[in-house]
């Protein structure tokens, strides 16, 4: 009798209602299996993966020869049309029969996929970098205090910082001393306003004082008035120092901030590398070292940036402060003069000088339609 062929040769694979093979019937198919194909080619080297019995995808089995083997190309490709596989392909089943040699293995367009950055990992990266900026912040600050750490320092710059810190101290006590008298001015300004006011309604019911109720209530109106111009040259002598004090000083103090912040981190990590340097040099140190050298000279920079930042702010602000007291205190001294001399006249005029608007006594804040 001739051989009977692989495709002749394929045993039925009986299916149990659930949709799983028969234990009975594995024996058969596995030995049908191995004459279906090359040879060579093990049934342990099989992998059979199922997508479902209702799929209408076709069954794909695929052979490639194994190191050593005397298969040809052709003899290592199973049609489809065998009955093994028409059988798995029946069953929705794919027979994938990987290759021993991955070099020889053909596939379609490779897509190399760019490495996905997780964001927890580099939110990790960060908090470590600044925690081991800190520590070296914070080992500085308290070497320098305990007087074992060296620290740099720029004389001129640090005796300019010292002089504005301390003016603007002084400063603050003027300003401070400044709107306690402009409240002060304001009641004796309302005390002599409703005094006139008083004055004036018994110089109308009183007949027999009527001159002399008179002559006190257009004095205290009189008073109330320039009291009233001296309280806007005051108060704009106050808006002017604190425009000065609170903001022009204020941002220059935090660009100082900066810059001693800059100053210690350049000083943490020049001690660093100096450590670094003075121990041995071998493989494991050399890399430390250059990386040491690195952030080093990256905070260096940092450094000679905010100091001359600093310089500059600190000349901008020596005109700027001169020139802004200098008209302050020339309008403070003629509207305090002029005042108390009784000369209505000058203090006007030094109001219209420094381009001063007073507001009507009686006059009540504009309503939300007249500021629209």
């Amino acid at each position: 009798m001739a051989q009977e062929s692989p495709k002749n040769s394929a045993a039925e694979i009986p299916v149990t209602s659930n949709g799983q093979l028969e234990d009975s019937h594995e024996h058969s198919f596995n030995r049908d299996l191995k004459r279906s194909l090359p040879v060579g080619l093990g049934l342990s080297e099989t992998k059979i993966t199922s997508h479902g019995f209702d799929s209408t995808k076709e069954g794909v089995v695929e052979a490639r020869p194994f190191p050593g083997s005397s298969a040809s190309p052709k003899s290592s490709v199973v049609s489809p049309s065998s009955a093994a596989a028409s059988r798995l392909a029946g069953q929705g089943c794919d027979l994938i029969i990987p290759t021993g040699n991955k070099a020889q293995q053909k596939s379609g367009p490779v897509v190399l996929a760019e490495e996905v950055k997780n964001p927890a990992m580099e939110k990790l990266e960060l908090v470590r970098k600044w925690s081991l900026n800190t520590y070296k912040c914070t080992r500085q600050i308290i070497s320098e205090k305990l007087g074992r750490g060296s620290r740099t320092v720029d004389l001129e710059l640090e005796a300019q910082i010292d002089i504005l810190r301390d003016n603007k101290k002084k400063y603050e006590n003027i300003l401070k001393l400044a709107q306690t008298l402009s409240t002060q001015l304001s009641q004796m300004v309302h005390t002599q306003r409703q005094l006139g006011d008083a004055f004036a309604d018994l110089s109308l019911k009183s007949l027999e004082l009527h001159e002399e109720f008179g002559y006190n209530a257009d004095t205290q109106k009189f008073l109330a008035k320039n009291g009233e111009t001296l309280l806007g040259a005051i108060n704009f002598f106050i808006a002017s120092v604190n425009t000065l004090v609170n903001k022009t000083i204020e941002d220059t103090l935090l660009t100082v901030k900066q810059y001693e912040s800059a100053r210690i981190e350049y000083d943490a990590y020049r001690t660093d590398l100096e450590e670094l340097n003075l121990g041995p040099r071998d493989a494991n140190t050399l890399p430390k070292i250059e990386q040491s050298q690195q952030l080093f000279q990256v905070h260096k920079e940092k450094y000679d940036k905010m100091r001359n930042d600093v310089s500059i702010k600190l000349k901008f602000l020596e005109e700027n402060k001169v020139k802004v007291l200098h008209n302050q205190l020339v309008l403070f001294h003629n509207a305090i003069a002029a005042y108390f001399a009784g000369n209505q006249k000058q203090l006007e005029q030094t109001l219209k000088q420094f381009h001063i608007k007073l507001k009507n006594p009686g006059a009540d804040a504009p309503s939300w339609l007249e500021e629209q």
